[in-house]
């Protein structure tokens, strides 16, 4: 067992799982018997999560994207922790910086603000002044914090292998969903892998049909200086974007419309990103969306992003379409296909699950439709259905209710029907055309006149199959195990019946006919063993309970 010695760490966290009352994992930990998993109530859990400390935050953080395996209490309980700590004393920062750039720190930076603008669990940020005059912010790792995330993830694989030993570890693949955690934290170390997310992001949204691409900003990337501990981007001048007197009345236009353009612009950048693109930033919460001095909009952070592929793209299209429509029969046929698992569902129980679900927004007017609750409502019956779906399926839940929340207490008059409408028309049009109609048309008529010329040779192929009797059907029919051993079952018990019959009529020719002492000895062995295997025969029937 993992907490057979004596590490600090480990008394730690028994100390805080005790102090907080969670007994299903006190049991786990101290090596009792491991019963039907309990999770404490969100408030304990995040209670649990804030005192192990920054590592565990961020865990909590990463859960709050798994819709899938928690419900929507749990998920918006973990929604609001904060990666808040306190900052690094400047004179270890400053060591730590001086080792990790590739010039000496006095060719680099002219200036450097000592005081951090913020303060996370792995990094914190500072302003500075490059030797050039441009102004920079440097994300800076916290220093120790790689061999703190390397023992608590060996903790994390740790109880993810005791957990895995009950059923529902098996069932929902801790194991597999904890190495999915593991990787996101080691990757939130190597600053490198941020910086190329966003300069993907940043190429992505420089061009759009939808938006205005000079009205959004995405930091540009200093690779000469980024290392996989330091980051260096441009330094952004704005404000949080839900700041009090964000918008003022300038060229004409009122506050209401400018947070109607600016709504708009948020929804068509993120659509683009998750609908066409198939790269988006995965953390859109008001810390993230900056309001500039100039008026535009910047995104911030994007070291949590996700991608779908272009299937997914496609189902998850349709499926925004059936929610608005309420379609429950639609709804499970895009779920199971969807899903990575080749586990049986019962599809009339998901149908009855979703149209429950859907059923009561059959009066809610469409502009005040919450479709981010609803999308989480869908992967709570996917999950309450035992179907796993794709881990990338939470991140595009969280980014739906995160930029939905924003837009709505940013702008409350916002009709979310209005903006998506003409998006998702859009994109169905790009699904049936593609981005250039006319050579789409083209390959179209080209493949119906390949059809066309294909199709009567198809045919006399198939009816000279049929005439010359060489036409096979291959049907593989599931269910169909039980009722093949009741018939064996009864055929063998007939054979049975007939043999100790036989052995019952042979016995006695032999007796009646019986001239010597062999015939007479041969007849009661015979009527021995047909006596035996008849009484078998009762009690073998009478054992099965099927005699009436």
């Amino acid at each position: 067992m993992f907490l057979t010695q004596t590490v600090p760490r480990q008394k730690e966290i028994i100390e805080v799982v005790l102090r907080n009352g969670w007994d299903y994992m006190r049991r786990l930990l101290t090596g009792g018997k491991a019963d039907q998993p309990q999770l404490p109530t969100p408030a304990v859990l995040k209670n649990i999560l804030v005192d192990l400390g920054p590592v565990y935050i961020k865990l909590g953080q990463l859960l709050s994207t798994r819709p899938d395996l928690l419900n929507a209490a749990y998920i918006e309980e973990l929604s609001t922790l904060q990666d808040e700590v306190p900052p690094v004393p400047w004179s270890e920062v400053e060591v730590f910086i001086r080792k990790h750039l590739k010039r000496p720190l006095e060719e680099t930076f002219s200036t450097i603000n000592p005081v951090p603008v913020a303060a996370g669990s792995i990094a914190q940020t500072h302003r500075a002044t490059l030797v050039d005059g441009r102004e920079v912010a440097i994300k800076v790792q916290r220093p120790g914090i790689a061999l703190t995330v390397a023992q608590d993830i060996a903790l994390i694989q740790g109880i993810a292998d005791l957990v895995a030993r009950t059923e529902f570890g098996q069932t929902y693949e801790i194991k597999s969903v904890a190495a999915e955690f593991t990787k996101a934290l080691e990757d939130e170390l190597d600053f490198t892998l941020e910086a190329g997310f966003t300069d993907e992001l940043r190429g992505n949204l420089s061009r759009s049909r939808w938006f205005d691409p000079t009205q959004l900003v995405v930091a540009e990337i200093f690779w000469d200086i980024t290392t996989e501990k330091l980051l260096v981007m441009e330094w952004l001048d704005g404000v949080p974007f839900l700041s009090a007197n964000l918008i003022s009345i300038e060229n004409g236009k009122t506050a209401h419309t400018q947070r109607q353009e600016i709504t708009t612009l948020l929804f068509r950048a993120f659509f683009q990103q998750l609908y066409i693109d198939g790269f988006f930033h995965a953390d859109p919460h008001p810390g993230n969306l900056f309001y500039l001095a100039d008026g535009r909009v910047a995104l911030l952070d994007c070291g949590m992003v996700g991608r779908l592929d272009p299937r997914t793209q496609q189902i998850l299209t349709e499926m925004l379409l059936a929610i608005i429509d309420l379609d429950a029969g639609r709804c499970a046929q895009l779920t199971l296909q969807l899903a990575d698992s080749s586990q049986p569902v019962i599809l009339s129980r998901l149908e009855n699950d979703y149209d429950r679900m859907l059923r009561k927004y059959h009066n809610v007017n469409l502009g005040q439709l919450n479709f981010s609750r609803v999308i989480y409502e869908v992967l709570q019956v996917a999950r309450n259905n035992k179907i796993r779906l794709p881990s990338n399926m939470g991140l595009y839940a969280k980014t739906l209710a995160n930029l939905e929340g924003v837009a709505r207490t940013f702008n409350p008059e916002v009709n979310l029907f209005d903006e998506i409408q003409p998006l998702i028309t859009d994109l169905f049009r790009r699904q049936l055309l593609g981005d250039n109609p006319v050579p789409s048309l083209l390959r179209t008529a080209l493949d119906i006149k390949s059809l066309s010329l294909q199709f009567p040779r198809q045919i006399e192929l198939l009816l000279d199959r049929v005439t010359s009797e060489t036409l096979q059907w291959n049907l593989s029919l599931r269910g169909l195990d039980g009722m093949r051993r009741t018939l064996d079952d009864a055929a063998n018990r007939l054979s049975f019946s007939i043999l100790v019959g036989s052995l019952i009529m042979g016995a006695a020719i032999i007796s009646t006919k019986a001239q010597t002492t062999q015939l007479s000895y041969l007849s009661t062995v015979l009527f021995a063993a047909a006596s035996l295997l008849g009484l078998w025969l009762v009690f073998s029937i009478l054992r099965s309970g099927r005699l009436k």
